[in-house]
């Protein structure tokens, strides 16, 4: 085929926060209704504090049409195909569109000052909507539910049973879990084992970190003045606070006893931290005799933490930039995924197909297919055929990428 197959890996979709009263359980409408105008200040302040307002209003300023695809499906099949994008994974939205579910149900997925009931509710609407822009196109779209874990292991389980039998592939689970159990201890394994059964990926996206810590007790309504530079301590350290959680459970053998479960890590600066962080896991496992004095710690596996990593992980590799690119081996070329980060101002929309040249460029064609799609394909599952017969149509040149 003349022209690359695409599967973006990291893609956004949300209602209006408005629209989301719809999609909720009755019982829940009256306390939405008097909960939007909070979201929306809140919203607001977070906007003030990492400085998007004036940026994001220059970059919508003619092409809010566009950027209306985060919830209407002609324009999001339009901005697919202009940037030559045959399927995508769909996360929830947040502050850019101002679109986050309601009751904290977005990608953050916080628990202070959050009520889990309403949480989940917020959480059901969005995978109840989600369900229906997928069902659309479903070789085209994966959609991945928002599912608050922490709160109620049964109820996660309902909700990755409602994700299968409702055609969403994924469960996006919290990062942070202070104040809970964390997720090598075994009080998770019904809800790994239900992920396994259903053959549904548990996903991160990152985003979520300690926020208290850098912005202040009470964010976003904290005095930013007391607290300079913590934009770029946010964003040194957010990338850490993604590959956590994943490294928990490649230490407590969640893939040992659970292999087939597939767990996948998105927008997460990949370059800067996933070949060291592989080369520590396997220093930690491999060169024992600097830790021997610590015991035995690696018994209750038969394969090493990167092993694992390797086996039943991928990279979803969204603001990917050329440096990362010719990195692609010490990373692991076979689980890279591109992704365009859409609706988002740091992503490639509208300048992806330029992009994706700058990213790919005169890279050998077989590593490129891979990056760009065919790793994706085999990780979550699309029809093959079916994205091919769309990339013959939209998809980027394989010429446009030859030195």
């Amino acid at each position: 085929m003349d022209r690359y197959t695409v599967i973006s890996s990291d893609c956004h979709a949300g209602l209006p926060p408005a629209a989301y009263r719809d999609y909720l359980d009755p019982q829940f409408r009256e306390t939405f209704d008097m909960a939007l105008p909070m979201q929306k200040a809140m919203t607001d302040k977070s906007e003030q504090i990492f400085l998007l307002k004036e940026i994001n209003d220059d970059w919508r300023a003619g092409v809010e049409a566009h950027l209306s695809g985060a919830w209407d499906y002609q324009q999001r099949l339009n901005v697919l195909d202009g940037d030559g994008i045959a399927g995508e994974i769909i996360f929830p939205d947040g502050i850019t569109q101002q679109n986050s579910p309601p009751f904290g149900a977005g990608l953050s997925l916080p628990t202070q000052n959050i009520v889990a009931e309403l949480q989940w509710a917020g959480a059901r609407a969005h995978n109840r909507w989600l369900a229906e822009l997928c069902a659309k196109n479903p070789q085209r779209h994966f959609g991945v539910a928002v599912c608050p874990l922490l709160w109620d292991i049964d109820e996660a389980i309902k909700e990755v049973q409602f994700a299968s039998e409702n055609g969403l592939g994924g469960v996006l689970i919290p990062l942070l879990t202070q104040g809970f159990k964390p997720y090598h201890h075994p009080h998770y394994d019904p809800f790994w084992q239900a992920c396994e059964d259903c053959g549904v990926i548990v996903c991160f996206h990152s985003g979520a970190a300690p926020m208290d810590e850098f912005f202040g007790e009470g964010f976003p309504e904290s005095d930013q003045s007391q607290y300079p530079g913590a934009v770029g301590i946010y964003i040194s350290e957010v990338f850490f606070w993604t590959y956590r959680p994943l490294i928990f459970m490649l230490w407590g053998g969640v893939f040992e006893r659970f292999p087939e479960l597939k767990a996948s890590i998105t927008e997460t600066g990949q370059g800067w931290l996933l070949p060291p962080m592989l080369r520590m896991l396997d220093h930690h496992f491999s060169d024992n005799e600097f830790s021997e004095k610590l015991g035995d710690y690696r018994g209750h596996l038969s394969m090493s933490p990167t092993a694992y990593f390797r086996r039943n992980c991928a990279v979803g590799a969204s603001c990917m930039p050329r440096a990362d690119a010719e990195i692609r081996h010490d990373m692991g070329v076979e689980q890279i995924m591109w992704g365009s980060d859409y609706p988002h101002p740091e992503g490639t929309w509208p300048y992806t197909r330029e992009r994706m040249i700058e990213t790919f460029k005169a890279l050998p064609e077989d590593d490129v297919t891979a990056m760009l799609g065919g790793n994706a394909v085999k990780f979550y599952g699309f029809d093959e055929a079916s994205m091919n017969a769309i990339a013959a149509e939209i998809g980027p040149l394989c010429a446009d990428f030859t030195a």
